[in-house]
């Protein structure tokens, strides 16, 4: 009789069946809960992807920016020099320009 005490009662397929769907249930669950891990580190590293392209974009336009640099300024004797040099290839003379000035130039 003793060994009737310490033996365990035999399990009917339907109960070792219902045991293992809800293993499945749980492994399934588990994988839902990774499956949304994944999503939200996969949109944080899209995010980072993104701020680090937009960076490029800005390095590329300030490298653009060097490497086409803007004309020197010109003094303000250049800009009269260029002033009197169109003036002269529109046909004016250095006596009509200093007219137009109303300045008197010596010979």
């Amino acid at each position: 009789m003793a060994e009737a005490e310490n033996k365990r009662p035999r399990r009917t397929p339907q109960e070792r069946a219902n045991e293992l769907d809800e293993k499945i249930t749980k492994i399934n669950q588990f994988i839902n809960e990774l499956e949304e891990k994944k999503k939200t580190v996969v949109e944080e590293y899209d995010a980072k992807i993104t701020a680090a392209k937009e960076r490029i974009k800005s390095l590329e336009a300030k490298k653009q920016e060097i490497l086409a640099p803007k004309p020197p300024r010109k003094t303000k004797k250049q800009k009269i020099q260029e002033i009197v040099k169109l003036a002269m290839k529109n046909g004016m003379s250095v006596e009509e320009i200093a007219g137009q000035l109303h300045v008197e130039v010596e010979n």
